[in-house]
Formats: structure tokens, C-alpha cells, sequence
């Protein structure tokens, strides 16, 4: 029996008329790291969703498993600046606990970007409600599925002194 997140959102994706499937694997996809290693795919495809808060309001950055957010950038397109939402704020405001929070289906809608470099990918892969669980879409699929604003969110290297 599934999970009822792992429910939640295969009953999202199948709302939008997305047909592909929810997998729940026995390794874990807390990680882009460990997602990368279950499904077989690189960890730059896999499209892990970050939660903030702007002034008390939800954003989810959808961001390429190798990339840091920069909270700036972000920051900037939303006017305000943004703070790393704490794994209680994820939970009431997701629904999904902090290794599993999909891109959809969360208790609040927030406003939700899409990491730029994501768009290079024909396929990605995204968590589906659990540690376990995760989903395969494409960019443009989800930023139909997202309402996404595409931006640049990787936070760039320090240049050495």
C-alpha cells in the first residue's frame, strides 16, 4: 500500500494528465545524492525542491541537485529577503517532511522558481512525497505542473583570494 504523500501525489500528477508513475524505491532519495544512485541518473537531474519564506510566505525553489540556491537572486525576484524555512514550517507548509517534499501537491501553494540550468535536461527527476518516492518529468513539464518561474538560482563559487 502506498504511502498516503505518495498518494497525494500521484493524484496530483494525474489530475494535470501527467501519466507517469510515482516510484517508491528501498534505497533513499533524501538526497539528490542518494535519489541520483536509487534511480541511475545523475545528481544534476535530479530536481530537488527547496522551501523558503518570504516574509512569512512559502517558495519553493526547484533546483538542480548540484546547484546551491542563491537566497539573493531569489530574494530579489521576490522583493524580499528570504529565509531557509526549519523542517516544522516545511511540514505544516508542504505537507511532506524535509527528503521528501514534491514539487506539487503541497498543503499551501507557494510560489514556486525552477532552476534555470534544469532546462538542459530532457528528463529529471523529482521527489514524490517521501524519502522513497520520486517521479520522472521533464522541465517543461514541470513548470506546467508548478506554475515555475524560470530563473538563474545557482548560488556561484567564491572566487579565491
Amino acid at each position: 500500500m502506498p504511502h498516503p504523500n505518495v498518494e497525494r501525489v500521484q493524484a496530483a500528477l494525474a489530475a494535470q494528465g501527467v501519466e507517469t508513475q510515482v516510484v517508491e524505491l528501498a534505497d533513499s532519495t533524501r538526497t539528490a545524492t542518494e535519489a541520483a544512485a536509487a534511480i541511475g541518473t545523475t545528481v544534476a537531474q535530479i530536481a530537488k525542491s527547496l522551501v523558503f519564506l518570504a516574509d512569512g510566505a512559502p517558495i519553493l525553489v526547484i533546483a538542480s541537485g548540484v546547484n546551491r540556491v542563491d537566497t539573493r537572486k531569489v530574494g530579489a525576484a521576490v522583493g524580499v529577503k528570504l529565509t531557509q524555512a526549519n523542517a516544522d514550517d516545511v511540514k505544516r507548509l508542504t505537507g511532506f517532511s524535509i527528503g521528501g517534499v514534491a514539487p506539487i501537491a503541497h498543503a499551501t501553494p507557494p510560489r514556486v522558481f525552477l532552476d534555470r540550468d534544469l532546462l538542459q535536461y530532457a528528463d529529471i527527476w523529482a521527489a514524490a512525497g517521501t524519502p522513497h518516492a520520486v517521479f520522472h518529468t521533464t522541465p517543461d513539464e514541470l513548470v506546467r505542473l508548478t506554475g515555475a518561474e524560470v530563473l538563474d538560482v545557482r548560488e556561484e563559487p567564491k572566487a579565491r583570494e
